[in-house]
């Protein structure tokens, strides 16, 4: 849903999670624009669950990491989603894990007939304006940095499920390291949706690469593919490449 924002919500948004002015008076003031547009940008920002209306202005129901993850290679993040959704077939099984990126892969399913599982409060917006695709959302503890539902209810219910592709996301990786995250608990949702499926299919743009979470994940001999921007080409090396062959992890690299 944040990627669909025209220029001037994404404004107004980041100008109520950054606290310059929550006042109706003050965005109007920053922005150059009158009171009542100000207010039917809010009213709009609200009816999309993306702020909260007060007397007199508003505030963000959005955490700054996430404004500050959609806003970053924005671009890169929609190629590598689209070419991920291309694997998915009408009729098709698959979960989306949490991530900026892994979301927008929902956001290129309209009209297609799936059925997918996440962790991914961000999907749930392309959900509803799919009514091809059933989605069930774990239930869990809901981590507002990320979006993401995790703990032990979500694992007990991922394991519940089996799909054909699982769509997840990192926060580094490399042919030493594998995958890792910050955090433990989303890198138990990921080894979770990497057991229930059958094609295990990361999607991470090429600045990801070389980088080490705090948290090991997978071995990337556990990933089918990757799908990532051709920047990626530059950094890997021969021997990058022959491990990944070796590992059978397919590269698929977008413009």
């Amino acid at each position: 849903m944040l990627h669909n924002l025209n220029e001037r919500e994404q404004r107004v948004l980041q100008l109520l999670v950054d606290g310059t002015d929550r006042s109706v008076a003050g965005i109007a003031s920053i922005l150059g624009v009158s009171q009542v547009t100000t207010r039917n940008l809010l009213s709009g920002l609200a009816e999309k669950g993306l702020l909260i209306r007060t007397w007199g202005g508003a505030i963000p129901a959005v955490h700054p990491e996430i404004m500050r993850r959609v806003q970053t290679r924005e671009e890169e993040k929609r190629s590598i989603a689209q070419e991920a959704a291309s694997m998915v077939e009408d009729g098709d099984t698959i979960m989306i894990e949490a991530g900026t990126t892994t979301a927008l892969v929902a956001s290129y399913l309209l009209g297609r007939r799936v059925t997918a599982v996440t962790s991914s409060m961000l999907v749930v917006p392309y959900a509803r304006a799919n009514p091809a695709m059933r989605l069930t959302v774990v239930g869990g503890e809901f981590r507002p940095a990320t979006e993401s539902v995790v703990g032990p209810v979500a694992l007990e219910q991922l394991a519940s499920f089996y799909v054909r592709l699982a769509f997840i996301g990192t926060d580094g990786f490399s042919v030493e390291h594998g995958l890792s995250a910050h955090l433990p608990e989303g890198g138990e949702i990921v080894r979770a949706m990497a057991r229930q499926s059958e094609q295990t299919v990361l999607v991470a743009d090429s600045s990801k690469w070389g980088r080490k979470g705090f948290v090991s994940v997978l071995p990337l001999s556990e990933v089918d593919v990757v799908v990532s921007d051709h920047g990626l080409e530059e950094k890997l090396t021969e021997d990058d490449r022959q491990a990944l062959s070796e590992a059978g992890c397919r590269l698929k690299l977008v413009e």
